[in-house]
């Protein structure tokens, strides 16, 4: 099979899927023999919608659910909504921006299983948010499965997410985490019991947790704060705050207008 080609004219429009195919065909060029996996990843297709619905199909695969079928039902939530593509593009930049590890735009796409990962819960929340609860039950099972990543479906996520690492990462069903939030791995937005309903944290928008940090309950951690790495946090966040330790207090302000950004975490520094 041929790749196929995209039009200058959507080049323009989309230049998030053209830095990623640019960038696929010069991972060909230095490393060929990647070259099969590029093209039948990347390179094969049209759109970055395309290349997500097969990357999440093929990972999310097993014996119970072929990567056939599921490439049928992401390729489906990409169609039906139009925000889960804008996502998948707003966290790749976000990745970029972030993540010194990172130097393409194609290295989440292809490498980073925070990203993969986030990809397919939105894939998951789509169902849930459709109906599809059992199906998306098998999502979330999956990709903690594949990527050691536990997002409940139910669990609303904003755009230009970072998760650094990822592994251990718990988001239970009602959490809101808002965009350009950054997080690293082993971080835990939970409930702090049994008790059913809303009960998980809402993270509001440039918000920076630290690896390992533990923010439990129905509290509300303001737009543009940090928590410390290894903090509790059991009390609400006021917006542009650092709270740090067990349980978390307030040591100081975030110390710049984008933490989440900065990905500063020194407590006595400014971003």
């Amino acid at each position: 099979m041929t790749a196929e080609k995209i039009d200058p004219a959507i080049a323009t429009l989309d230049p998030v899927w053209e830095r990623v195919r640019r960038e696929a065909e010069d991972i060909v060029r230095r490393e060929p023999i990647l070259g099969g996996a590029v093209h039948s990843g990347v390179l094969h297709h049209g759109s970055l919608e395309r290349t997500m619905s097969y990357r999440i199909s093929l990972k999310l695969a097993s014996n119970e659910m072929s990567a056939q079928i599921l490439l049928g039902i992401v390729e489906e939530a990409y169609s039906a909504d139009s925000t889960l593509g804008e996502a998948a593009r707003a966290d790749v930049v976000a990745v970029y921006d972030r993540d010194p590890a990172c130097h393409y735009f194609i290295q989440p796409i292809l490498f980073f299983k925070g990203y993969q990962a986030v990809q397919g819960y939105r894939v998951g929340s789509w169902l849930w948010k459709n109906g599809r609860k059992d199906l998306a039950y098998f999502f979330q099972m999956r990709i903690s499965e594949v990527f050691g990543i536990d997002i409940h479906p139910g669990a609303v996520m904003g755009q230009g997410i970072m998760i650094d690492h990822a592994h251990s990462i718990v988001i239970g069903e009602t959490a809101v985490v808002g965009d350009n939030v950054s997080m690293l791995h082993s971080v835990t937005l939970g409930g702090t019991g049994k008790a059913d309903g809303d009960r998980h944290p809402k993270i509001e928008n440039g918000v920076l947790i630290g690896a390992g940090a533990k923010v439990l309950g129905n509290i509300r951690v303001g737009y543009c704060s940090r928590i410390a790495a290894g903090s509790v946090v059991l009390e609400e966040v006021p917006p542009c705050k650092t709270v740090a330790g067990v349980p978390a207090r307030i040591v100081g302000e975030a110390g710049c207008d984008q933490p989440s950004r900065t990905m500063n975490q020194l407590l006595r520094e400014q971003c």
